[in-house]
């Protein structure tokens, strides 16, 4: 899966994107280089990213999804929202995922949305919101309390309509979560994947990573996102959600050959990408 942020504020690339053309080229190099999603997302997430509510995000959203769907009418296109009027207008639009941070509990109408789009969900676990995540951080067991977070934000997903076979968990790193408990989150990505559902890992550039490697630049983070990016192969997880997308791909395809898939996996994938 291939980010591409159409902000002036996220952490890595804000504003690089927010013209429609920029962003229309980005999408059109990710493909070129192996993604098989394409990620937009119209408000920064980020730790202490101001939220600009749903008519803005529609506005830095629209013309560049109308823009990459007309370029590439068989790309699948994903987007990172957490309100229902931006899923809604973004399906109608020709997206065909919903990527929600938020698990659905920012907006419980936008679990209708999704159930009567019958679409792809990925329902990621987090606390609190960009202002407030940070605070948010303390666990007696982080990965148990993120796969039985996963497990309750499943159930209310399933209540308004939404089918198992829609749904692609998201153990949310760095969404309430310090360096310490991401690294435990990513050792034990194994009893994760035991729960059945396609996983998909969102660890480009992010922070935790800065903090082992002492690196502040983000954009200078792509070797440890390469790491991150082969645990997860090992793992057998379905999905990896990356800025760079030549690179990790190409870690991804050498990493399949030291842990080959097995056919429950590719099954698993196959699943997500139909």
């Amino acid at each position: 899966m291939g980010v591409i942020n159409i902000t002036p504020d996220s952490f890595s690339d804000g504003g690089k994107y927010l013209d429609p053309r920029n962003a229309l080229d980005q999408a059109s190099l990710q493909l070129s280089q192996g993604a098989d999603v394409l990620d937009l997302g119209a408000q920064s997430t980020r730790p202490g990213a101001e939220e600009v509510g749903w008519q803005e995000e529609l506005n830095r959203l629209m013309p560049a999804l109308i823009s990459i769907r007309a370029a590439h009418p068989q790309a699948l296109i994903s987007v990172d929202t957490f309100l229902a009027q931006v899923a809604k207008a973004a399906l109608e639009a020709g997206a065909d995922w919903i990527n929600d941070v938020s698990g659905g509990w920012r907006d419980p109408e936008l679990l209708q949305v999704v159930a009567e789009a019958q679409c792809p969900y990925v329902l990621t676990h987090s606390r609190g919101n960009s202002q407030s995540m940070d605070q948010l951080t303390s666990y007696d067991d982080v990965s148990e309390e993120v796969r039985q977070g996963l497990l309750r934000r499943t159930d209310k997903a399933l209540k308004a309509g939404i089918q198992p076979d829609q749904l692609i968990w998201d153990p949310g790193l760095g969404f309430a979560k310090t360096t310490k408990q991401n690294l435990i989150l990513l050792r034990d990505l194994n009893q994760l994947c035991s729960e059945g559902f396609p996983i998909l890992v969102g660890p480009s550039r992010k922070r935790f990573i800065g903090d082992v490697l002492n690196e502040p630049n983000p954009e200078a983070r792509i070797w440890g996102t390469a790491v991150v990016a082969s645990r997860c192969v090992e793992a057998k997880v379905a999905m990896v959600r990356v800025h760079d997308v030549g690179p990790i791909a190409q870690t991804i395809k050498m990493a399949e050959a030291v842990w080959p898939k097995d056919n429950s996996q590719a099954e698993c994938i196959g699943k997500v990408l139909s």
